[in-house]
């Protein structure tokens, strides 16, 4: 172990010392041994560092819209709040939707940029996405939303977010109640903190 950094490296000699050490025939080479140490090494990393739930960095003062609410509306809502996007609820506050920018620009003309799977859709006889019309959130909102709840970690989140390519997810709890909203900004800030 390097006692100036806490790093524990485990040299060839160390393995092939160990294996001779087992008395038995391990059918593993030493760089298989390497591999699997160091991804036992990662995982212990992880599960070792402390665990930072959605809860412990969401906003719980979120601004949300309603299906019926106009469209100006929300897009004055976004501006004056400096947000790309926002939840959409219901009157007992369950999450049905989330409108976004790309929404809001969807009905000027800029259609989303189609993707290998929006091709792989349309081969397939699906619909891929189009122009959205309309003056009232329900009609252009993403549905049904992607939410998170308060105890999952972080990581998992940003995991989430990375892989749908998405800004914000609505945070609920057991009902589906809109509790607070997680960026990837609020996960940052957190990831600079420890």
């Amino acid at each position: 172990m390097d006692m100036r950094t806490g790093k524990c490296e485990i040299s060839d000699e160390d393995l092939r010392d160990a294996l001779r050490e087992m008395k038995t025939y391990v059918d593993v080479t030493e760089e298989d041994l390497k591999k699997i140490y160091s991804i036992a090494l990662e995982h212990a990393r992880q599960r070792l560092q402390p665990k930072i739930t959605v809860e412990d960095v969401m906003t719980r003062r979120v601004v949300t819209a309603r299906t019926d609410s106009d469209i100006r509306d929300v897009s004055a809502l976004l501006s004056e709040n400096r947000i790309s996007g926002l939840p959409v609820v219901d009157e007992r506050g369950h999450v049905v939707g989330v409108v976004s920018e790309a929404d809001l620009l969807s009905l000027a003309g800029m259609e989303r940029g189609h993707s290998f799977k929006d091709i792989v859709k349309h081969i397939l006889g699906e619909p891929v996405p189009r122009r959205k019309q309309g003056n009232r959130v329900g009609e252009i909102m993403s549905s049904p939303a992607m939410t998170t709840r308060p105890e999952t970690d972080i990581r998992d989140v940003a995991k989430i977010l990375e892989s749908k390519g998405i800004k914000r997810l609505p945070v609920v709890d057991e009902e589906n109640r809109l509790v607070g909203i997680v960026s990837r900004g609020d996960i940052v800030r957190a990831m600079s903190r420890t």
